[in-house]
């Protein structure tokens, strides 16, 4: 079974390179930033907009009076 992660960006070069290296943590860190790259890839979840438009709503309503502070 292939590592999902492998197949997410990080490449045979870096793979040498992190075994070549003095750091033996260099592979984990190299697999590490191959996975966060493929995260940030990633759409925003449509359930996780909801939330953060009816927190904004929220937050709106109970501080009405900091809309009119902030305007010039």
């Amino acid at each position: 079974m292939k590592d999902p992660v492998d197949e997410r960006g990080v490449g045979d070069e870096e793979r040498r390179k992190a075994a070549e290296a003095s750091d033996p943590n260099g592979l984990i860190g190299s697999k590490l930033k191959a996975l966060y790259r493929a995260l940030e890839q990633e759409p925003v979840p449509d359930l996780f907009i909801d939330l953060l438009q009816k927190l904004d709503e929220a937050e709106s309503l109970s501080h009405p009076e900091d809309k009119v502070r902030s305007k010039p």
